[in-house]
């Protein structure tokens, strides 16, 4: 696992797996209650945890934003419950369901699309995807005043990354969003709507670099 301090306030863990080229990606925000973005799946949460408390020290980390139900981006949750006991996981109604389902019923705060979460000087406002096969609802989390969208499995790129971060254009972006990663059309024309709204500077992506929008 790499780890690279992407933003001031914004430290990148990544991993690859060469079996499937492709790598993965968590975040920790440092607004003054910090925020996990994935845990990763759980082998990948017993490297990330003594990186994260080596870069917040005795500072508790507050909350683990999940975007959907998936391994990646909650597996390792019981794990990291046992070293942040208070820990709070922000995600949707229906990803909090799943976690019901395996017994994970404490500590779980609901958020719907357009509800916003302000932590300091940094408000978050939550936006929905459909995500996965069955088109459930996922979140993505844009932080407005640095103008940073944490998209998940939106904007994603193969294989091993050769920097933590690059440019790109948004348009191309979401021009290349397609039938396969949002399989509905009318969700994808949606999706896309609500993405071009947004006063994007940076993408953090669930897969691949960061991109740096111009």
């Amino acid at each position: 696992m790499k780890e690279y301090r992407v933003m001031d306030n914004v430290y990148l863990f990544n991993s690859y797996i060469d079996a499937i080229d492709l790598s993965f990606n968590q975040f920790l925000v440092l607004t003054p209650i910090p925020m996990l973005i994935h845990t990763g799946a759980i082998d990948r949460t017993e490297v990330l945890l003594p990186k994260i408390k080596e870069v917040l020290g005795s500072r508790p980390l507050e909350y683990v934003f999940i975007s959907h139900f998936e391994s990646d981006e909650c597996g390792g949750l019981s794990l990291l419950k046992n070293y942040y006991p208070e820990i709070k996981a922000v995600c949707s109604q229906i990803t909090a369901r799943q976690l019901m389902g395996f017994g994970i019923t404490t500590n779980i705060a609901v958020v719907n699309p357009q509800d916003k979460m302000k932590i300091g000087d940094s408000l978050f406002e939550f936006i929905s995807y459909p995500s996965e096969m069955h088109l459930w609802e996922g979140l993505m989390v844009f932080e407005t005043n640095q103008g940073i969208l944490y998209s998940s499995d939106i904007f994603t790129r193969t294989g091993k990354i050769q920097k933590p971060m690059e440019d790109s254009k948004i348009y191309e972006e979401i021009q290349n969003i397609n039938l396969q990663k949002v399989p509905s059309q009318e969700a994808l024309e949606r999706l896309k709507k609500d993405i071009s709204a947004l006063r994007l500077k940076y993408l953090m992506p669930g897969h691949g670099p960061c991109l740096k929008i111009f």
